[in-house]
């Protein structure tokens, strides 16, 4: 296929380009460099320095027989939008190009603005974009697990049937976010069920859990091509920042009581799920949803897993409760279903000590680069 990456010089969108290359498909990846800019704003940085996309994409196609087309440039500018899609019309659009980060959509006004008009006018080009040029592709997005909150039923994939009063129907299942950044994920999966039903698209929409780890298959081959690693409290998953405060000797930052709950994947299982959701589209008119997650955790079992791991290594790894910055439930009932993206074939990779110590390690040949106090500054919610 041809295959469209829309915020291809993200933690999960240029790993995601690489492997649909290394599989055969024609990719081009499109991105303006916003959570780049954001980084270096709030002085924050990645464990690693990176080449930009251009330069990324040069290494790869050296490397590669299938080559990787980059676009650089802002998805809310329509001319530019014209532009990616004439050129490259593709057969399937993954939609990464977002604003990635909840801490960052709740630091100041100013934040929450470019959140909110970053997100919702690129997912509305997006659509539109689909339609004029190119209205058979399947569109997959990355929405997050995170539009349905934590409600004290089991969250089911996407839907619910609802009786009430003798009559019976289905809705989208009811979402409560938890910041001004899963509230635009929301409004996202609002804008493409409004535009599936008007417009006849194929979409799938991935509710993605955190996300961790360092390697996938073609980052091994040359370390340029590593995805950023965040691990400051604006735009790092919070198991990833847990393994690099563990290398630094900083104690490990549980919010509250930690019971937090939520569903976590390795970063190879998202290559494998965006996979399966391209080689089995959805229909057209058809918005289909999958809950992408692999294990359910606590903070505190990460925590726990995390200083487990430390100590195999010959580190000393606290763990230390601090005053919960955000506004959430510290101990609640989470049972989500996941079953849609298994039966397609999805063979998950679980968190076992052995996959955290090859982080760490990685971490530890690069302990030099810690930036201690880019780690935690306390962005509050309220």
């Amino acid at each position: 296929m041809k295959i469209l990456v829309l915020g291809g010089d993200g933690y999960l969108g240029w790993p995601t380009a690489m492997d649909l290359a290394d599989r055969g498909h024609e990719v081009a990846v499109v991105d303006n460099y916003l959570r780049r800019d954001l980084a270096r704003n709030e002085d924050v940085s990645p464990l690693f320095t990176l080449p930009n996309l251009v330069e990324r994409c040069r290494i790869w196609n050296e490397i590669s027989p299938q080559q990787i087309t980059p676009f650089v440039g802002d998805l809310r500018d329509w001319t530019f939008v014209q532009q990616v899609f004439t050129s490259f019309t593709p057969d399937a659009v993954i939609h990464y190009a977002e604003q990635p980060s909840a801490p960052y959509s709740m630091l100041r006004r100013q934040a929450a603005s470019l959140t909110l008009s970053n997100n919702l006018e690129v997912t509305a080009n997006v659509i539109f974009a689909v339609r004029e040029f190119a209205p058979d592709a399947h569109i997959v997005k990355l929405g997050t697990m995170g539009e349905y909150g934590t409600p004290n039923i089991d969250i089911e994939e996407g839907w619910l049937n609802v009786e009430h009063k003798g009559r019976s129907d289905k809705f989208l299942f009811p979402r409560q976010a938890g910041s001004l950044y899963h509230t635009t994920k929301i409004m996202d999966t609002d804008l493409l069920w409004f535009y599936t039903r008007m417009w006849g698209l194929a979409v799938t929409d991935l509710m993605q859990g955190p996300v961790y780890g360092i390697y996938t298959d073609q980052s091994e081959r040359d370390e340029r091509l590593l995805p950023h690693f965040a691990y400051d409290e604006l735009f790092g998953t919070v198991l990833n920042r847990f393994t690099v405060q563990a290398v630094a000797g900083y104690p490990l930052t549980v919010y509250g009581k930690g019971g937090q709950t939520r569903g976590y994947l390795n970063i190879r299982d998202t290559l494998q799920c965006v996979r399966l959701s391209l080689e089995n589209p959805s229909k057209k008119g058809e918005l289909r949803i999958f809950n992408q997650f692999v294990e359910t955790f606590s903070v505190n079992d990460l925590a726990e897993r995390v200083q487990a791991a430390g100590k195999e290594m010959g580190l000393s790894v606290e763990i230390k409760s601090i005053a919960n910055p955000r506004i959430e439930r510290e101990e609640h009932y989470y049972n989500p279903a996941h079953t849609g993206l298994i039966d397609l074939g999805l063979k998950p990779h679980p968190l076992t000590t052995e996959v955290l110590t090859q982080i760490m390690e990685k971490i530890t040949r690069h302990k030099d680069a810690i930036d201690v106090h880019k780690i935690f500054r306390g962005t509050k919610w309220a």
